[in-house]
């Protein structure tokens, strides 16, 4: 498919100078294919992946067919997420800068709808939004499209994976039998075709070939890994990938919170999007990946969807996508705008079934790459930091620290021993973690052989307990060990409250000023938290988090100093391992619970005796009896009330009809 220059097109002058300040010289492939069809007014079909052009192909037409005295609802565009609709008005609004009398307005859930329903009462002319919103306006009357003579379904497929059929059948059935109606989506199934026979008439038909839609400029490689492997294999990936901005995709959002939590523990700049996002931590996280604050986002398919970040120079498949389809949008997120980028799949186990599958649709081979090795890892992370302190050098533009350097000189050290130290000191700083994994085994390599463990010598029979369901006393719990040059530290804010460990990171290195890789694990329970921080930062962290607030909560931030166990392993034990006990019972000295004796004689509940039966007064072991029996008082062998009576003299045994007869 040609590109052609926009002067073959006939558009306003206002068009013109605004295509001319955006620097556009050659209409796309996808461009020039709708631009004439849709200029005519003719409903069309146009198949084309994302960062094709085609807001620009059916938003040029739109304008330009739009009457500025109208002041009422004269097109509408449905996107299916909040993000695309705000991407689609951005690209109006630039499309339509030299004429001021043109209102677009953007519409979806999340942002304020009274806002929404002034901005409809002003006169706007063209509306983009999210189906459920525009449906939310309709139902309450806000929005009319009785005067509508356009509708623009964008990214079809997606609005009817996210099951907006039926919306975007409603609002098709509340405008004018004559109106225009688009629709482009990067694939074609049969739902699309389904929609396009029924609320299209006589559509043109664009579609970008086929081998195009596959990202020509996109380098695709996989790598084989284990489960358990994937990830220390995509911490090894994102270090020797010297990419500004990366994507990582899951399947599920339980694993986009623990690859996320996985990459911030190891010293990443990472934060996440998933369904359960609110708009507003949505709107901050997509904010700090545009701006570079965070260097990998890491998504589900449905919260990437609509995505308008044209620098990202890596998408990482963490799980392979179920359709061949979705695999298509994703590795669309990098090489957009004619620039090149680069599509990286971990595959594992049954995955090469999926990847061939992938291969077939694209009709594109994905190349295989062999992980990368802890030498290799080394090497490359000394490479980038040699690149990055050769060009400091030419810039020259470092503070010079003289003092520092004649002091050693002046020592007797030489420069280059100086300038080594140096260099060690600062490779040493770097605090992610690397793991040794399976695949950095050789293939005929033999196994390393585990070492079994000693089982420990069996006691003697006299050293056995008399009653088996006697535990031996457990000694006092050893305290928490900690490295010297680390600290715990405890805040007063948990799983409860919704944080969660990426949360905890950001705001320690943000607030409490830790350099980036600096905190180690981070155990999160119900109401707080443990983080792993080092010593020598732990004070002056403790004075910059006084007054911070994590997800709008004030909380509290102070070093953990470990808690002992009670005497004996009990509760509040007295040296027995039990609760408030000293013998493994209740508020028991010898194991009963309240027991009176130390001397473990009493093992029943409140046994004035050494019987274990509760209350007893004898030892038969039974409830409050000394035979065996409830409340029994004496026991079996002194002849009254046999073990087992209760409160009574047992019964006398039957006889066998035979012995009756006899008798």
């Amino acid at each position: 498919m040609e590109k052609r220059p926009f002067t073959d097109f006939d558009l306003s002058d206002q068009m013109k100078q605004a295509i001319d300040a955006l620097g556009y010289e050659l209409a796309a492939p996808i461009q020039s294919a709708a631009l004439p069809p849709l200029l005519e007014g003719q409903d069309l079909v146009g198949q084309s992946p994302t960062g094709s052009g085609k807001t620009a192909a059916f938003g040029i037409p739109l304008v330009e067919r739009l009457d500025p005295k109208l002041r009422a609802v004269q097109a509408i565009i449905l996107c299916p997420t909040r993000e695309l609709a705000v991407q689609v008005a951005g690209e109006l609004h630039k499309l339509a800068s030299f004429m001021p009398e043109l209102n677009v307005l953007p519409v979806y859930g999340g942002a304020s709808f009274d806002r929404q329903v002034q901005g409809l009462k002003r006169g706007a002319q063209v509306v983009i939004g999210t189906p459920g919103r525009v449906l939310d306006h309709l139902r309450r009357g806000t929005l009319k499209l009785d005067l509508a003579k356009t509708i623009v379904l964008d990214e079809a497929d997606e609005m009817l994976d996210m099951g907006f059929r039926e919306d975007i059948e409603t609002a098709l059935a509340q405008m004018p039998e004559d109106r225009q109606t688009v629709l482009f989506s990067a694939t074609m199934p049969k739902a699309i075709r389904e929609l396009m026979k029924r609320f299209t008439r006589e559509p043109a038909i664009v579609t970008v070939a086929h081998e195009q839609m596959s990202a020509p400029d996109i380098e695709q490689i996989y790598y084989e890994a284990r489960f358990r492997s994937k990830p220390e294999v995509l911490a090894r990936l994102l270090d020797t990938h010297e990419a500004r901005l990366t994507i990582v995709f899951c399947n599920t959002k339980r694993t986009v919170d623990d690859v996320t939590e996985d990459l911030v523990a190891r010293g990443f700049g990472a934060d996440r999007l998933h369904g359960d996002v609110t708009q507003m931590v949505r709107t901050r996280v997509m904010n700090a990946f545009r701006n570079g604050s965070i260097s990998v986002l890491v998504a589900t398919d449905v919260a990437a969807r609509g995505l308008d970040v044209d620098d990202v120079d890596l998408v990482i498949n963490y799980d392979l996508p179920f359709d061949a389809e979705d695999y298509v949008h994703r590795i669309g997120r990098t090489g957009r705008a004619g620039r090149s980028g680069k599509a990286i799949a971990l595959v594992a186990g049954k995955d090469i079934y999926k990847l061939q599958t992938i291969q077939r649709h694209t009709k594109q081979k994905v190349e295989r790459f062999k992980v990368p090795t802890l030498d290799e890892l080394e090497e490359s992370r000394t490479d980038r930091f040699f690149s990055q302190l050769r060009d400091l050098l030419a810039e020259g533009e470092f503070p010079k620290s003289t003092r520092i350097i004649d002091r050693l000189l002046d020592q007797g050290f030489s420069p280059t021993d100086i300038s080594a130290a140096a260099l060690h000191l600062l490779v040493k700083s770097d605090t992610k973690t690397i793991e040794p994994i399976p695949e950095d085994r050789p293939k005929n390599a033999p196994r390393e052989k585990r070492e079994r463990r000693e089982r420990p010598e069996r006691p003697a029979d006299d050293a056995k307990p008399s009653n088996p369901f006697d535990k031996p006393e457990r000694g006092p719990r050893a305290p928490r060990e900690q490295e010297g040059d680390r600290a715990s530290l405890f805040v007063n804010i948990g799983k409860v409250m919704g944080v969660s460990p990426g949360d905890l990171a950001g705001v320690l290195y943000n607030a409490g000023g830790f350099p980036q890789g600096s905190i180690g694990r981070i155990q999160l329970f119900p109401k707080h938290a443990l983080i792993d921080v080092p010593r020598d930062l732990l004070a002056t962290a403790l004075e910059n988090l006084k007054d911070v607030k994590v997800r709008g909560k004030d909380v509290r931030f102070k070093e953990d100093s470990g808690h002992a166990g009670g005497g004996g392993g009990g509760y509040r034990g007295d040296g027995g391992g039990g609760y408030k006990g000293g013998g493994g019972g209740y508020k028991g000295r010898s194991g009963g619970y309240k027991g009176r004796s130390e001397n473990g004689e009493d093992d029943g509940y409140k046994g004035g005796r050494s019987g274990r039966g509760y209350k007893g007064r004898g030892s038969g072991g039974g409830y409050k009896g000394g035979g065996g029996g409830y409340k029994g008082r004496k026991r079996d062998d002194e002849g009254e009330r046999p073990g087992g009576a209760f409160k009574r003299f047992a019964k006398p045994v039957r006889k066998k009809r035979s012995e009756r007869r006899d008798d």
